[in-house]
C-alpha cells in the first residue's frame, strides 16, 4: 500500500488539522504519554535551555514540552501549514515560537542551533528520509544535548503488532467520513513499515548518539509506543 511523502503529506495533514486535536483527545493517554516523554528529556540545570519540538502538529507536543521546562525557549516547527495554524491559534507564553518549515529545511527558515534538546513526536516515520533527519538534528544540538524520540515504533512482537492494526481499522470508517481517510491508512501503513523500536534506536547509535535508550509507556500502548533518548557526546545543559 503506498504511503503519502513530502508535499502530498503536508497537504493531507492540512485538510485533517481541523478534526485532529478532537481525534486524539479520544485516545486514551494522548496527552498524558507525550508529557512523560517530554520529561524524559531532563531537567534544565542554570539557564533556560533552548528547546527544538520538531513537527509540532496542533501543539500537543508544545504543551507537552511547556508542562516539563516552564523556562525553555521553545522553538516549535511543522510541515503542515493548517497543523500550524491550529498550533498557533492557541493561547502561548511568549517563550513558545512556530516556524512553518519541513524538518529537512531547518536552516532555510533559520532555524539554527545549538538547541540544549530536541523533541519529535510523530515525526521520523513520517519522513521521505529519516536518517537525513537525524543528521539535520545532530548538527543543531549543542554538547552534551538530547533528544527525545516519542512515537508509534512498534516491539516487533505480533500481539502489539495486531493490535496496532485493530485499533486503526476501527478508525477508519470515521476518518474516512471526514475525508481524511488517505491519511489515516497513511499512519497505519507508516508505523507497520518503519522500524521497531530497537531498530530505531540503533539508528540513533549509527548517527553518533550515547545513552541510546528504548523507554515503554503504559496502557492499550504498551509495545507499540515508546520514547527513546539520546545524547550527544559532550557535557549538556540537562541533567
Amino acid at each position: 500500500m503506498p504511503t503519502l511523502r513530502d508535499a502530498s503529506l503536508a497537504l493531507a495533514f492540512d485538510h485533517a488539522a481541523r478534526s485532529y486535536d478532537a481525534l486524539v483527545r479520544a485516545n486514551p493517554g494522548y496527552h498524558a504519554h507525550l508529557r512523560r516523554s517530554a520529561r524524559r528529556l531532563g531537567r534544565p540545570g542554570g539557564r533556560a535551555p533552548r528547546v527544538l519540538d520538531l513537527g509540532c502538529g496542533t501543539g500537543a507536543s508544545t504543551a507537552a514540552l511547556l508542562s516539563a521546562l516552564p523556562d525553555a525557549e521553545i522553538t516549535a516547527v511543522d510541515a503542515s501549514a493548517g497543523m500550524l495554524e491550529r498550533a498557533a491559534a492557541k493561547r502561548w507564553p511568549d517563550n513558545v515560537t512556530f516556524v512553518h518549515t519541513p524538518a529537512e529545511r531547518l536552516a532555510e527558515a533559520d532555524v539554527r542551533g545549538p538547541f540544549d534538546a530536541v523533541f519529535a513526536a510523530y515525526l521520523f516515520r513520517n519522513t521521505a528520509d529519516p536518517d537525513e533527519v537525524l543528521s539535520a538534528v545532530r548538527d543543531v544540538l549543542a554538547p552534551g544535548g538530547r533528544l527525545a524520540v516519542h512515537d508509534y515504533t512498534l516491539s516487533g512482537k505480533r500481539h502489539h503488532r495486531a493490535v496496532w492494526s485493530a485499533v486503526c481499522t476501527g478508525l477508519l470508517p470515521l476518518t474516512t467520513a471526514l475525508g481524511d481517510g488517505a491519511l489515516y491508512r497513511h499512519l497505519w501503513r507508516s508505523v507497520i513499515d518503519f522500524d521497531t523500536a530497537d531498530l530505531f534506536a540503533a539508528r540513533l547509535t549509527a548517527h553518533g548518539f550515547e545513552r541510546v535508550r528504548v523507554l515503554p509507556l503504559p496502557g492499550w500502548q504498551t509495545g507499540i509506543t515508546h520514547t527513546i533518548v539520546g545524547q550527544v557526546p559532550g557535557e549538556g545543559a540537562l541533567a
